[in-house]
């Protein structure tokens, strides 16, 4: 699972990093991302050959829900189910996105105290999450577009740790988890 990570790098530099276009939306550096807070995705845009920067709610809320009640329980996504599960199974066929980190967090429980570690790629290199959106309305008909970060078994680094583990990309992907005619 991964329940915060941290982003602090400027939106410039997330723009450049991922080949995004300029984006009128705003990011201010963060160490501490929870879920349901607003968190910057990058998508490829569906009419130009270009990807885009876009601030989704963490928490995951699909298209057909009658509410967003369950969003905070959908931070992240199995990637060994997310094509069997409901919530998850149409935006993994067309609403993949990269979610901008440069570190997450995990806990180890120990008796009834939890220690935090933070994982880094590459001392603190800029990298992505695997990451599902949707587009849900609101009772008032306003969309309130949402994310989620898949995850899966532990590498080596954090098994000892937790788990579960975000699925991370390699930079060579990125294209590939975009394109939408991945899973069709």
């Amino acid at each position: 699972m991964c329940g915060r990570y941290r982003l602090s790098r400027r939106k410039q530099l997330i723009e450049e990093y991922f080949e995004a276009a300029e984006s009128e939306h705003e990011w201010t550096p963060r160490y501490n991302i929870a879920p349901t807070q607003s968190v910057p995705v990058i998508r490829q845009n569906p009419k130009e050959p270009v990807r885009d920067l876009s601030l989704l709610r963490w928490g995951l809320i699909p298209w057909w829900a009658k509410d967003a009640v369950g969003a905070a329980q959908m931070i992240n996504a199995r990637s060994e189910t997310a094509d069997t599960k409901p919530a998850f199974r149409d935006a993994l066929k067309s609403r993949r996105c990269l979610i901008p980190a440069d570190g997450f967090y995990e806990w180890k429980k120990a008796g009834r105290a939890k220690q935090p570690y933070c994982f880094e790629v590459n001392e603190g290199a800029l990298f992505a999450f695997a990451g599902l959106w949707d587009r849900w309305m609101d009772p008032t008909g306003k969309p309130v577009e949402t994310c989620s970060i898949l995850t899966t078994t532990p590498n080596a680094v954090t098994s000892a740790i937790h788990d579960r583990m975000p699925v991370i990309l390699d930079p060579d992907d990125y294209d590939l988890w975009l394109d939408p005619g991945l899973y069709n």
